[in-house]
């Protein structure tokens, strides 16, 4: 059973830490409040670390980056909302990496080994309570699905403490009482009728103590439930936005690398002579496992890379696709990382009249496939570091960085852009570590390294492959019984040993999420987690463990359904609807979206999946089509999700369809394989991805049951891949039980 209270891995990266600081520190480091990084800013007039008032207007600060995933937009919108301004009038940036932004206390709850389904107001609670662990790290995070999660909260009071901080200089200058002022559209309003901008105020207003407030009910939200115009979008639209690769400095050189495709082996020699060839390169520059090729552009640096025939040394992962998934598949002979779910009592027989149903799963090695590769600036001025790129965590990037040439973490900084996809991969600092390299040796000049696909493919940190072993039985149409072991890499044991540098013991929840933390009522109810002891490099992957236990668990229970002689939808249905009532609403939503029991052409099926993650439950609907010749066209996906409370519901369609997506993408064709110890795939014909001609059309509703604020990032993949395997299933007849898809089916 799950113990409530208990931080995992993915929870946070810090008990070591805390530890190594003594109570003291701890105490200290809690209690001290963050420098406000905005002061001194010409012309402007800061209130706090999210929001600036200058002549122009008002200027938001979101300290999480932007990747395609809309939260400049929602993250701002919570503080327009409590400000009193038009929306449409406020200017967004992105915050500088500082202390004042770390990942607060509201985000840490969904980290607890509990079910969020059942507990997701504990969860908030103690995650309260647990503010200070990311504090003391100065963790500026964006990752989770926990950007909004986080500042639901704390930008709204951000707005609302600057609201009233201005009525109270308007108070102070007219000498009336702020409690019969009003705001409306960037103006305080004086009873005789008066109207002050904003800007007027903001100087007055930075200098008062910050004001107790109370947020306003979401019945009384203008801008809050709405769709709003993305801040983001008009700069993308015309080119102008500003990636990582389009950083430009003066005196800017490029550089590309190679580095050993036999992962973790060195590079023993190479002749650098063949790079000089090319014209335009100016420098080779050795490293470790690799070597970085300078020039004025940045065709020139690929072309010189390509051009060297380094002698690579051996792989330090196991030489083959075989050997790899055994050293899985033998982790079920070790010792048990967690029992997070263990209801009512396994090791009995299946009753006289039960149908047992044994079931093996496996899911391969993904990688990230960003559509613009790593890369990042760098340049080094004396003992100072620089660094600009797409950074999921820039405090981060920026300590690594420093580290990797051997600087304090203090002389360096980041400046975070546009991320062109992040899904995780670039919560990583390899790419900044590399980059810092190749700077540290041309000081005065900044950098650029550009990844090709091929580094990026051939070096990414992978969702890891997992294994799963099911045991269940159902007698007179129910479910009596679950077991499920599952087996794959800790995804957050070696993520936080490069990011942080702690190693972590204990139970690890990612390994069995998506599984273990399922709302179904079924009475004997137990979840294994077993962790495989190997090097493949691995990290966070959109929706993380989730995105192979959804698969695991919705596949099982759609084994379940049919093995009773029950509609697959009718059987969830049963058994979630006395477990959550808002998972059982979100099932009801996509049955009746999807005309689950309406009639269909003999050529057509549905499939259907359910995954409570992030704190939002999502239900999907996938219908396939056999078309002649025999291959498989997605038709159509229906999706209904429950997030608690909808700040921005076209926000919230987008990102369900984009996880849809990705999921369905990796679903049919996504596989990460090896052999000599190195990645086959090098680009994107060996790794494919749905495109406009055969990805379905997706209809989704948001449903609102108003409680605790779930993620949205994230909770959109885990369902695709289970609800179009079931889809083919009722197609077919043909049980899928591994991935991709491709393997057994042809798809359009």
């Amino acid at each position: 059973m799950s113990r409530a209270g208990k931080i995992t891995r993915r929870g946070f990266m810090v008990a070591g830490l805390v530890v190594a600081g003594g109570v003291g520190f701890v105490a200290w480091k809690a209690s001290e409040t963050p420098d406000n990084p905005l002061t001194g800013i010409a012309g402007q007039a800061t209130l706090n670390p999210w929001l600036m008032i200058g002549p122009d207007g008002p200027t938001i600060i979101v300290p999480r980056a932007e990747m395609g995933q809309g939260v400049q937009g929602t993250l701002a919108a919570l503080v327009a909302e409590e400000l009193d301004v038009d929306f449409a009038s406020v200017r967004v940036i992105h915050g500088p990496p500082a202390k004042a932004y770390y990942l607060g206390g509201a985000a840490i709850g969904g980290s607890l080994s509990m079910r969020h389904y059942e507990s997701a107001e504990k969860m908030a609670k103690y995650g309260a309570m647990l503010d200070w662990l990311p504090k003391i790290l100065s963790l500026q995070f964006t990752g989770g699905s926990t950007s909004t999660v986080d500042a639901f909260h704390k930008m709204r009071l951000a707005g609302a403490t600057a609201r009233e901080a201005l009525k109270e200089a308007a108070a102070k200058r007219y000498s009336v009482k702020a409690s019969v002022l009003k705001t409306e559209n960037g103006e305080v309003i004086i009873p005789d009728g008066t109207r002050i901008p904003y800007a007027e105020l903001a100087e007055e207003a930075a200098a008062l103590p910050t004001p107790k407030v109370e947020l306003r009910a979401p019945d009384t939200w203008k801008i809050l439930g709405t769709s709003q115009m993305r801040p983001d979008m008009p700069s993308k639209l015309d080119g102008s936005a500003t990636f990582g690769v389009d950083v430009r400095l003066e005196g800017m050189k490029f550089a590309s690398l190679r580095r050993n495709p036999h992962l973790g082996g060195e590079m023993i020699s190479v002749d650098t002579a063949p790079a000089f060839e090319i014209s335009g390169v100016d420098e080779v520059i050795l490293l470790p496992d690799g070597v970085a090729v300078v020039a004025r552009n940045s065709w020139a640096a690929m072309q010189g890379a390509n051009a060297l025939a380094p002698e690579w040394g051996a792989s330090t992962i196991p030489a083959t696709q075989d050997e790899i998934f055994g050293a899985i598949e033998a982790a079920f002979e070790g010792k048990v990382n967690s029992t997070l779910r263990d209801d009512g009592d396994l090791d009995v027989l299946a009753p006289e009249g039960a149908k047992v149903i044994e079931a093996e799963y496996r899911v391969p090695y993904l990688a990230h496939s960003t559509m613009e590769p790593m890369n990042a600036t760098a340049l080094v001025e004396g003992e100072r570091l620089r660094i600009w790129g797409g950074f999921q965590g820039p405090l981060l990037a920026a300590r690594n960085a420093a580290k990797a040439i051997g600087f304090e973490p203090e002389n360096a900084t980041a400046e975070v852009t546009f991320l062109g996809g992040g899904f995780g991969r670039r919560a990583e600092s390899d790419f900044a570590e590399y980059a810092a390299r190749v700077a540290a040796h041309m000081p005065g000049t900044p950098v650029q390294l550009l990844w090709s696909r091929e580094e990026d493919m051939t070096h990414d940190a992978y969702r890891p492959g997992a294994i799963a072993k099911a045991w269940g039985w159902v007698k007179d149409g129910q479910a009596g019984a679950f077991d499920m072991k599952v087996a794959a890499q800790s995804v957050t044991g070696q993520a936080v040993k490069r990011l942080a540098g702690i190693s972590m013991g204990g139970p690890d929840k990612s390994l069995s999420e998506g599984i273990w933390d399922q709302p179904y009522g079924i009475k004997n109810y137990r979840v294994e987690a077993y962790k495989a002891a190997l090097d493949v490099p691995v990290g966070f992957w959109r929706s993380v463990g989730n995105s192979y236990g959804g698969f695991f668990h919705e596949s099982f229970i759609d084994e379940l359904a049919h093995g009773a002689g029950v509609d697959p939808m009718a059987f969830r249905l049963d058994l979630v609807r006395g477990e959550h009532a808002p998972s059982a609403a979100v099932l009801q939503a996509v049955a009746q979206m999807s005309d689950w029991d309406g009639a269909r052409a003999a050529n057509r099926a549905l499939g259907v999946a359910l995954t409570h993650s992030f704190g939002t439950a999502v239900a999907q609907v996938i219908e396939v089509e056999e078309v002649e010749g025999g291959a498989v066209r997605i038709v159509k996906a229906w999706i209904a999700c429950d997030p608690g409370i909808a700040l921005d519901p076209r926000n919230i369609e987008g990102q369900m369809i984009s996880g849809l997506i990705y999921g369905l993408s990796a679903a049919v064709s996504g596989e990460i394989t090896f052999a000599d110890g190195a990645v086959d795939q090098q680009n994107f014909p060996d790794y494919d991805a749905l495109r406009m001609h055969n990805a379905p059309a997706v209809e989704v509703r948001i449903l609102q049951h108003g409680g605790e604020i779930g993620g949205i990032g994230e909770p959109g993949t885990p369902p695709a891949a289970p609800a179009l395997a079931n889809a083919l299933f009722a197609l077919s007849g043909k049980r899928v039980r591994e991935l991709p898809l491709r393997k057994q089916f042809e798809f359009l």
